[in-house]
């Protein structure tokens, strides 16, 4: 046997014998993508304490990575189809760890971001690929289950991040949540050569280079805009952003309805199962990353948990997805993929329904039925839209289907947590202001309390602090008149102190009961239009790929 695997798993007339072996190192790479952003929530206080972040620097340090990762996934997708799917994942392998290492060496927010930036490129090579690897080895009566496993290393990501990070922020900077990823990259890398079999398109069409950039254009203006626009205002900035995202999608609808071999057929969308899938993962996406961004604040600034602990309290949803995953595996192909798609879309209303008792009194056993909730939901919904989505595309173009998936899956977020988020602030800042009218806070103070449930906190400190220096100071004076007068000016700051930590507390879980309720309306609204659109029934067989006998002919690079 030998050691780097050399034949296209299109030339075998039986199921690959390694196939998942394959599977663990698509999964492992599925890993380092998601973990990027999840171990981020965590380290990001102490990020931005340490290079004196803003709020607009912090929030593209973030969505730094989201940009490239949505703008790119398509077009790399079809190259990958074309020249070797086992190369773009390798190829993306080796830029995501890059970008890593790039990322733990950055001591600027222009270099983070950078960076994260770079990451986001490696992670629109790698995420296709792992897909349309995924599709192309495993046999059509397999890749339900092969997509199960797939989904809920997502769900195991989500958790894994945040409890990886915390557990080296005890003793590291920050700079040492980059490296996670690299020692988990490096495995993947050496594994994909060893276990992975080269695949590619068995026709050799030229690229539709142009409904390519179109799609990077229109999507990165728009993932720019849904960054911009609800977080920063809507300035020039954003509604040029929009002008062009609208503008490119338009041009890349009607190029696509004309190119005889286009990059993406958008008459797809015309198919009930394909576009209520995709619409199902945008919006359970949106919900799912919309409730982690502000979920993880609450635990950390609310509760006080330090950012291990955070990861620890998460874990309950990692494993509600992975009994998900398993119930859907039974169940889609007894009652099909309507079904089990609504039962989860229901089940994550019902989870941000739950969090709309979020209070101030609130401890974190509030907060574990519905991660439970959430994650049992995830199981259920997500996998077979993946495997209807990924089944209405010829073998040829499994990259492309794999980047529509995961594009669906990244605007959603994109959408969550710029709209809750934004909706998520205004209403703490709303909520804080009316928590401390007639209290005597300056101006000044409650203006930067309302920047963040972080700013809050630090106002509380800062006038603990003062009350503390004020006690100290009164305690070494020698006039009894000027001790009092100082004990009682720190006893008043002390008490203004304790209410701004109360009134902070408050004001962030009302924000979060507003919040949710707002996204349990979308999702909930969401429900009922994938629960029309999506027919009863089986998912009819893909299309045949192009030229059987072409696949005879592949060379794989």
């Amino acid at each position: 046997m030998r050691l780097v695997v050399n034949e296209p798993v299109e030339r075998t007339d039986r199921p690959y014998a390694r196939r998942w072996w394959a599977l663990l190192v698509l999964c492992l790479s599925l890993l380092i993508i998601v973990m990027a952003n999840t171990a981020l929530t965590v380290a990001a206080p102490d990020m931005t304490r340490d290079l004196g972040l803003s709020s607009a620097d912090l929030q593209w340090v973030i969505d730094g990575y989201t940009v490239p990762y949505a703008a790119l996934m398509l077009l790399l997708g079809a190259i990958g189809d074309k020249y070797s799917r086992r190369g773009a994942l390798v190829l993306g392998l080796v830029v995501f760890g890059g970008g890593a290492v790039f990322g733990y060496l950055a001591d600027s927010a222009a270099t983070v971001i950078a960076a994260r930036a770079v990451m986001g490129v490696g992670a629109a090579l790698i995420m296709p690929a792992t897909l349309s690897l995924l599709a192309a080895t495993f046999p059509r009566a397999e890749r339900a289950k092969a997509i199960t496993l797939w989904t809920a290393t997502a769900g195991l990501a989500i958790a894994a991040g945040p409890v990886v990070a915390g557990a080296l922020l005890k003793d590291h900077g920050w700079s040492s949540t980059f490296l996670i990823n690299v020692p988990i990259a490096a495995v993947a890398l050496v594994a994909a050569f060893v276990l992975v079999p080269p695949s590619r398109a068995g026709h050799h069409d030229r690229i539709d280079y142009v409904g390519g950039l179109l799609s990077v254009v229109w999507t990165g203006s728009l993932v720019y805009m849904i960054i911009e626009g609800p977080h920063f205002g809507w300035d020039a900035k954003a509604i040029t952003a929009a002008v062009v995202a609208g503008a490119g999608l338009a041009a890349f609808v009607l190029w696509e309805l004309r190119h005889p071999r286009p990059i993406l057929d958008v008459r797809r969308f015309g198919d009930r199962r394909f576009a209520g899938s995709n619409l199902a993962v945008a919006l359970f996406f949106l919900a799912v990353f919309g409730a982690f961004y502000y979920l993880t604040q609450h635990l950390q600034f609310v509760l006080g948990y330090d950012a291990l602990a955070t990861g620890l309290r998460m874990l309950p949803l990692a494993g509600a997805v992975f009994v998900g995953s398993a119930l859907t595996g039974y169940l889609t192909p007894r009652v099909g993929m309507k079904w089990t798609v609504t039962a989860g879309m229901v089940g994550g209303t019902a989870a941000l329904a739950l969090l709309t008792g979020v209070d101030g009194a609130s401890t974190y056993a509030d907060l574990v039925a519905p991660l439970v909730v959430l994650g049992l939901a995830i199981g259920l919904a997500l996998s077979p839209c993946t495997d209807a989505i990924m089944g209405a595309f010829p073998e040829a173009e499994l990259g492309v289907g794999g980047a529509v998936n995961d594009t669906s899956l990244e605007l959603g977020g994109s959408l969550g947590i710029a709209l809750l988020g934004s909706l998520l602030s205004t209403s703490y800042s709303g909520h804080l202001s009316d928590a401390t009218a007639g209290r005597g806070l300056p101006a000044g103070a409650l203006s930067t309390a309302q920047d963040s449930v972080g700013a809050g906190y630090a106002v509380a400190q800062g006038i603990g602090d003062k009350a503390r220096q004020l006690a100290a100071q009164a305690a070494r004076t020698t006039d009894p008149q000027q001790a009092a007068q100082l004990k009682e000016e720190a006893g008043r700051l002390a008490g203004g102190a304790r209410q701004m930590k109360d009134a902070v507390g408050s004001a962030f879980s009302d924000a979060v009961a507003h919040t949710s309720l707002t996204g349990a309306v979308i999702l909930g609204v969401g429900t009922l239009v994938v629960a029309l659109l999506l027919p009863r029934g089986t998912a009819p067989e893909p299309e045949p790929a192009r030229g059987a006998e072409e696949l005879v002919d592949s060379r794989v690079n």
